[in-house]
C-alpha cells in the first residue's frame, strides 16, 4: 500500500518566497520576449478566444450548417449583383472601393466576395455561449485579417493602381519603394533622406500660444497663458490632458488651438504639460499621477489667485484623473491638505471614461492574461514604451491607418503630406510600469471607479459625491472612449449634467474650432436628480445644431461664473511656453 512517502517530493528550497521569485521573474524574462514575435498580444487570450469559438461551433451543428449556407447565399448574392451591373451601391459605401473601376469586371467580384466574408464573419462569430469578450475578439481579428486581405492591398487586384502604373510607366512604383525606405527609417529611429518642407515642431509652429510656465515638479509643468482682453471671468480654467498624450493637442496650430481661443473669448488659461518618463521613473504610480498632476498643481493655482474657485477640465485619460480628484475633494477629510487647494466652480469632462464596462475597440485588448504579458514587457524596461502605445491605437485602425495608407504610399506613390494633427499624434510618450498597471486592472479590469471602489490615500471615492456642475463632450466615432460609455456619466452622479454629442473621433471631434465645416453637436441638460435617460432616448430627445461646440462650452463656464475682473498679468514664472517638457522625446 503507497504512503506520503512514496509521493515524489518537491526539492528543498522549491516553495520560498526566494525560489517563487526566481521563478516569476524567468516567466517574465520568456514572455517579455514572446512578445517580441505577437506583436505584443497575448497568444493565451487570442487561443482562449478561438477555443471558445472553435468549440462552441463544433456544439452546434445546426448552427454550423445555417452558418455554412449562409456563407453560400453570401457568395451567390454577390455574383449575382455584380453581373447584373448593381453593385455599385454597396461598393460605393466602402472608402477602399469608391473608384468606379472597382464596380466594373473583373474587379467588382473580388470587392464584393471581400464585403460578403466581412458580413458573414459579423454573424459567424457571435455563436450561442461564447463569452461576450471572446466573441469580441473573434471578430475583431477576423476583421484585422480581412482588412489585411482585401483586394485594394493586392498590386494585381487593385485597378486604381494599375491605372496609374500604366499612366506613370512605372513611376510611381520606384516612388513607393522610396517610401518604403523612409518608413523603415522612421521606425528604426533614423533622419528622413528627404525632411518635410513643414517639420510641425511645438514652440515654433504649433504649441506657439504666448504663455509662461509657473511651476513645475518631478512629473508635469503648469504653464499659464497670456490674456488678451482686458477682462477675464474670474474663474480660471485648469484643463488636464491626458498623460498619453502631448498637451498640445489643445494648443495646435492657432486656428485650431483651443487654449488660443479660450483666451481670446475672456478666460485664464492653465494647462499641464506631461513629463515623458523614463526608466527611473518605473516606481510612479497612479497616486502619484493623482497627487503631482492634479492635486498639486491646484496648490500653485490658489497660491496664486487666493480664495479664487477654479473651473477644471480633462481630456481623455485626464478627464478620468480629475473625475477621481473631484470625487475626492468632494468627501472631507478624504485628500490630506485640502484646504490648501481651490474650490471647484466646474468640471469639464472632454471624450473621458468614467465607466469602462463598455470600453469599445480598447477593451478587445485587455483581459487578465494580456494585461500580465504587458506588466511583463513593462519589467524588463520599467515602462511601455511610446512606439507600442501607438502601435496599439493603429491596430485599432489598421484598415485607415495602416492599410489604406500603404496603399497610397508604396503602391501609388503618394507621399503623405504631414499636417499638425499628424505631427502631434506621431510625438509619442511613454507609460510607466507601475501607473500603467495600476491603470489597466483598476479601470479597466475592475472599473473600481464606476463601482465606488477606486481608493485615494487608502479610502474608497464616489462620483455620487460631486456636487459642482458638469459638462461632458464625446464624439461619436470615438474608438477610445466610446460615446455611449462615456455618457455613462450621468449614471453615476446626481449633479447638475450637461451632456454633448458631437460629430468626428477621438481627437478631430474634440479639435473642432468654430468655422470648421461641416461641425455639427447634440446638447442636452439633465438637472440634479433627474431620472436616468437611455444613450440612444437621449440623443433623440437632444436637438442637432450646426457648428463648433466650443461656444455652447463657453457660455456653460460664464453661466457658471462669478463675472469679470481686470485681466490677470502672467508671473515671470520658471521659463516661456511650451516650457521644457514637451521637448523631452525617446527613440524607444
Amino acid at each position: 500500500m503507497a504512503s506520503l512517502a512514496d509521493v515524489p517530493q518537491p526539492p528543498a528550497g522549491a516553495d520560498t518566497p526566494d525560489a517563487l521569485k526566481a521563478a516569476h521573474a524567468m516567466d517574465r524574462l520568456l514572455h517579455a520576449n514572446v512578445a517580441h514575435v505577437t506583436g505584443g498580444l497575448s497568444p493565451i487570450s487570442l487561443g482562449l478566444a478561438l477555443a471558445d469559438w472553435g468549440w462552441h461551433l463544433a456544439s452546434q451543428p445546426a448552427n454550423a450548417a445555417r452558418l455554412a449556407i449562409s456563407a453560400q447565399q453570401h457568395a451567390v448574392e454577390a455574383m449575382a449583383e455584380c453581373l447584373s451591373g448593381d453593385c455599385s451601391g454597396p461598393l460605393a459605401q466602402d472608402a477602399r472601393f469608391r473608384d468606379p473601376a472597382w464596380h466594373q469586371w473583373p474587379y467588382a467580384p473580388m470587392a464584393r466576395a471581400h464585403q460578403a466574408a466581412q458580413h458573414w464573419w459579423q454573424d459567424a462569430s457571435r455563436l450561442r455561449g461564447m463569452s461576450a469578450h471572446h466573441a469580441q475578439v473573434v471578430r475583431f481579428f477576423a476583421t484585422q485579417w480581412l482588412d489585411m486581405l482585401s483586394p485594394s492591398n493586392n498590386f494585381l487586384a487593385n485597378p486604381e493602381v494599375l491605372r496609374r502604373t500604366a499612366e506613370r510607366h512605372g513611376a510611381n512604383l520606384v516612388e513607393g519603394a522610396f517610401n518604403r525606405l523612409e518608413s523603415w527609417r522612421r521606425r528604426q529611429g533614423l533622419e528622413p533622406l528627404t525632411p518635410p518642407e513643414h517639420p510641425y515642431l511645438p514652440g515654433v509652429d504649433l504649441a506657439v500660444t504666448p504663455g509662461r510656465v509657473v511651476h513645475r515638479n518631478h512629473l508635469v509643468e503648469l504653464i499659464q497663458y497670456e490674456p488678451t482682453t482686458d477682462e477675464v471671468q474670474a474663474e480660471p480654467v485648469f484643463i488636464v490632458p491626458s498623460w498619453i498624450m502631448k498637451y498640445y493637442i489643445l494648443d495646435l496650430s492657432p486656428h485650431n488651438s483651443l487654449v488660443k481661443w479660450l483666451t481670446g473669448q475672456g478666460h485664464t488659461v492653465f494647462i499641464l504639460s506631461w513629463r515623458n518618463p523614463d526608466e527611473g521613473d518605473a516606481l510612479l504610480s497612479l497616486d502619484d499621477y493623482l497627487s503631482l498632476g492634479v492635486l498639486d498643481p491646484l496648490a500653485a493655482i490658489a497660491r496664486q489667485m487666493p480664495d479664487q474657485p477654479v473651473h477644471t477640465c480633462g481630456y481623455c485619460l485626464g478627464g478620468t484623473l480629475l473625475s477621481i480628484a473631484a470625487a475626492a475633494l468632494a468627501r472631507p477629510g478624504q485628500v490630506e491638505g485640502a484646504e490648501k487647494l481651490p474650490k471647484l466652480a466646474g468640471v469639464t469632462l472632454l471624450a473621458a471614461q468614467t465607466d469602462f464596462s463598455e470600453p469599445g475597440e480598447l477593451g478587445v485588448l485587455i483581459d487578465e492574461s494580456q494585461v500580465e504579458l504587458l506588466e511583463d514587457i513593462m519589467a524588463e524596461r520599467g515602462f511601455l514604451t511610446g512606439r507600442q502605445m501607438a502601435e496599439t491605437f493603429q491596430f485599432l485602425r489598421s484598415r485607415e491607418l495602416v492599410w489604406s495608407t500603404r496603399m497610397r504610399e508604396f503602391w501609388l506613390g503618394e507621399r503623405l503630406q504631414p499636417n499638425d494633427l499628424m505631427s502631434w499624434n506621431a510625438d509619442v510618450t511613454r507609460m510607466p510600469a507601475v501607473m500603467h498597471s495600476q491603470y489597466l486592472r483598476r479601470c479597466q479590469l475592475q472599473n473600481q471607479l464606476a463601482h465606488g471602489q477606486y481608493p485615494v490615500e487608502g479610502r474608497p471615492v464616489s462620483l455620487g459625491d460631486i456636487r459642482e456642475p458638469l459638462f461632458c463632450v464625446a464624439t461619436e466615432l470615438d474608438h477610445v472612449s466610446p460615446w455611449r460609455s462615456v455618457y455613462q456619466l450621468h449614471r453615476l452622479v446626481h449633479t447638475d449634467l450637461t451632456f454633448v454629442l458631437t460629430n468626428g473621433g477621438h481627437n478631430a471631434g474634440i479639435v473642432s474650432e468654430p468655422g470648421h465645416a461641416r461641425r455639427r453637436f447634440r446638447q442636452r441638460r439633465m438637472e440634479a436628480g433627474a431620472h436616468w435617460v437611455a444613450p440612444d432616448a437621449w440623443a433623440q430627445g437632444a436637438q442637432p445644431r450646426e457648428g463648433s461646440w466650443w461656444p455652447a462650452w463657453h457660455d456653460w463656464l460664464v453661466q457658471h461664473s462669478r463675472g469679470r475682473v481686470p485681466a490677470r498679468p502672467v508671473p515671470q514664472g520658471l521659463e516661456p511656453a511650451p516650457g521644457s517638457y514637451v521637448h523631452v522625446r525617446y527613440h524607444d
